[in-house]
């Protein structure tokens, strides 16, 4: 079955059939989700989710566009959200100079926070990281070592595919995969043992071909599977298959 490693059911785009469309995510191939906070507020909602589903799971976590509302408070209540029984990760987290919302200090202070809180928990991070590879890969190697996750929505180089996966954390591939100006990360595929890779769709962001620029969900995943499979020269059962296995030692272990 696919697992879905990073969604967010919880957007308004999905606020008039959420429940109707969750509902008929067995049916469609889809056996596990993991619902990501990107706020206080939606990380919140993430719990809730993962409560109401039994093969939804929450990752709790503040995205560096809304660090500005995290300080001492909020971060008790994400350490009380990380240890409910369905939270299985500590995220998005990470850096965005992309839009520069927060100031850079200010992202890299709460990113640091949020690591050293996956540490405490014992749970995996999800890691956010657009225009910022430097500076990312930096932090990484000084505060995360001996802690697992992924690298949501990768972007850079295969060189620094290459070392996350040395560090130990796998590599997240959605729609992208399947795009005509997505070379860069179909090379990665290439490179990357399929054991590294983790199917993830960021919904309902950035939904694969032949549905790009429509809202995504889950039941897309087959063709960014489909999209690996022809990379790797294998079938795309083998692809959902692997991917599920990976992404459980990663949430579950």
């Amino acid at each position: 079955m696919i697992f879905d490693t990073h969604a967010h059911y919880g957007d308004e785009q999905f606020d008039e059939d959420r429940d109707e469309l969750l509902a008929g995510m067995a049916d469609a191939g889809v056996g596990t989700i993991v619902e990501i906070g990107a706020s206080m507020q939606s990380s919140r909602d993430a719990v809730r989710l993962a409560e109401k589903y039994p093969f939804v799971y929450a990752a709790a976590g503040v995205h560096p566009d809304h660090v500005g509302e995290l300080n001492e408070e909020a971060m008790e209540e994400l350490r009380q959200m990380c240890r409910k029984e369905k939270v299985v990760a500590v995220g998005e987290i990470g850096l965005d100079y992309h839009w520069d919302t927060e100031p850079r200090e200010v992202q890299k202070h709460w990113f640091i926070r949020q690591l050293n809180l996956a540490r405490e928990t014992g749970l995996p991070v999800n890691i956010h990281s657009r225009d910022a590879a430097e500076d990312t890969m930096e932090i990484m190697k000084e505060h995360a070592k001996g802690l697992g996750g992924i690298i949501h929505c990768f972007s850079y180089s295969r060189e620094m595919a290459k070392e996350y996966v040395k560090m130990g954390f796998s590599i997240g591939v959605g729609g992208v995969v399947t795009f005509k100006n997505g070379r860069k990360l179909k090379e990665i595929v290439k490179e990357i043992p399929l054991e590294k890779l983790v199917l993830e769709t960021d919904c309902p962001y950035l939904a694969p071909e032949p549905n790009r620029g429509r809202r995504n969900d889950s039941r897309n995943i087959h063709f960014v599977a489909q999209q690996i499979a022809e990379i790797k020269g294998i079938d795309k059962e083998t692809v959902i298959k692997q991917t599920e296995n990976n992404a459980k030692l990663i949430y579950f272990s």
